[in-house]
């Protein structure tokens, strides 16, 4: 077993459900941290790196959502990922996360051998994601994609994209002409076991495109998406 477990923290109002999964993780030889909010999580991320983050939506004093921002803000370089835990189950709300750069949500009341379904794979992609850190370059034209700052640059001008954006177009880009269907996408960018459709990626991919101005990239009617320069 690697010497270095991995290390998991738990952001939540509710002490039933951190000593809960405290008690599953642990018992898996996960390296757990946990806070009772935004605040305090905050606080931890100032001497704990995490490489998976439990966070529930709804706390006191600074939200999930509130200590989301402020993660992606102030730690943009870390390949950390993040599962929301919510009782709620509205699409809007779903969507919000995963638009957000969210890797998943897990639905309360959590169900132990869901809770470690959901876990592997997010540390399948975490593998994944390493691996594209290492890759080259890609240039496309007037377009660069550089995996290892995940910056993506058009025209001279630094784009802001977030990570689900940024994965969407390394994937298409990396094999141009290639047509990746809609399910294709929505397995490599967020995984077999989240639960999103494929308006999640149409919704992706119009965000892409304005910021490139409708360049580059073509929809095949009826089967999905590829790049085309």
């Amino acid at each position: 077993m690697n010497s270095d477990p991995i290390k998991i923290l738990i952001v939540d109002d509710e002490s039933d459900t951190i000593e809960f999964l405290t008690y599953i993780l642990k018992k898996e030889n996960y390296d757990v941290r946990s806070a009772g909010n935004g605040l305090e999580a905050a606080r931890i991320l100032e001497s704990y790196k995490p490489d998976v983050i439990l966070l529930d939506y709804m706390m006191p004093e600074m939200d999930g959502m509130e200590f989301f921002k402020h993660f992606k803000k102030n730690y943009p370089d870390w390949t950390t990922l993040v599962a929301f835990l919510t009782a709620k189950s509205e699409d809007e709300t779903q969507i919000e996360m995963l638009d957000l750069g969210a890797d998943d949500f897990i639905s309360k009341p959590i169900k132990p051998v869901v809770l470690m379904s959901r876990l592997k794979a997010l540390l399948r992609r975490k593998v994944d994601l390493g691996s594209l850190k290492r890759n080259d370059n890609i240039i496309l034209g007037d377009l660069e994609i550089r995996p290892e700052s995940f910056a993506v640059i058009f025209k001279g001008e630094n784009l802001d994209f977030p990570k689900k954006e940024f994965q969407l177009l390394y994937l298409l880009a990396s094999r141009p002409a290639r047509v990746f269907k809609r399910e294709e996408i929505l397995q490599a960018v967020w995984g077999e076991d989240v639960l999103v459709g494929e308006r999640t990626v149409d919704v992706h991919i119009r965000k892409i495109r304005e910021k490139l101005n409708d360049e580059y990239i073509k929809t095949i009617k009826g089967i999905g998406y590829k790049i085309e320069f």
